[in-house]
């Protein structure tokens, strides 16, 4: 099922900034930030506490990230090749819609239980102050075009007959993206691997099945 996101590439380094030699490893520290970012949100984690996580001080940061939204945005890129492939492993690998749509659910009871707990895109910084309202929005269209490759994805699975034509691809795919986002919310407030998989496996039981000849 070769439906990609194209955010799913690999976070490139921005090019390096000007000043001393850094003195610290720059992957180490960014793995410490998503951590932080995940359990804490955007608002809630502060500079001071990201380079106190991070071993390196503030201008350390400025000068290796360009700055705090920078950072999280390169982190959350980092999270979609990191404990989120499963989405697009799920998208390369599988060949029904159907299939992907399992994969999808049961990865995210997977994923969703690792670390902080949830997922760090589907509930991230759903509300915030007026001056972060950029990171919203930005995090917003991530959330949205996740939306656009399920409906793309229920779309082909109409054309190629996999389910009823009477389907509304809309539809069904956001009923799946609102359960993979309710079960976030349960991670984070945690629900188990078995909860969420329950989760899973009855959502899959509203899967429009095409009548048999």
């Amino acid at each position: 099922m070769k439906i990609i996101e194209d955010s799913a590439n690999s976070p490139e380094e921005p090019a390096r900034r000007r000043g001393r030699p850094r003195s610290f490893d720059r992957e180490t520290a960014r793995d410490k930030a998503m951590m932080l970012f995940w359990q804490r949100g955007y608002e809630g984690t502060s500079i001071n506490d990201l380079t106190e996580a991070m071993g390196i001080t503030p201008p350390s940061l400025y000068t290796a990230f360009g700055s705090k939204e920078e950072l999280y945005m390169e982190v959350l890129s980092l999270y979609k090749i990191g404990p989120g492939a499963y989405f697009t492993e799920a998208l390369a690998e599988e060949k029904t819609a159907k299939g992907t749509i399992s994969r999808l659910l049961h990865g995210a009871a997977s994923s969703f239980t690792f670390g902080p707990g949830g997922c760090m895109i589907s509930t991230a910084a759903l509300s915030c102050a007026p001056d972060v309202k950029g990171v919203a929005d930005k995090v917003a269209a991530m959330r949205s075009g996740t939306l656009g490759v399920l409906t793309a994805l229920v779309q082909r699975a109409i054309t190629d007959g996999e389910v009823p034509t009477s389907t509304n691809a809309q539809h069904l795919a956001r009923f799946y993206g609102a359960i993979i986002q309710g079960m976030s919310v349960q991670a984070h407030d945690g629900a188990t691997v078995d909860e969420l998989t329950a989760i899973a496996e009855t959502a899959m039981s509203a899967w429009p099945e095409k009548a048999s000849d």
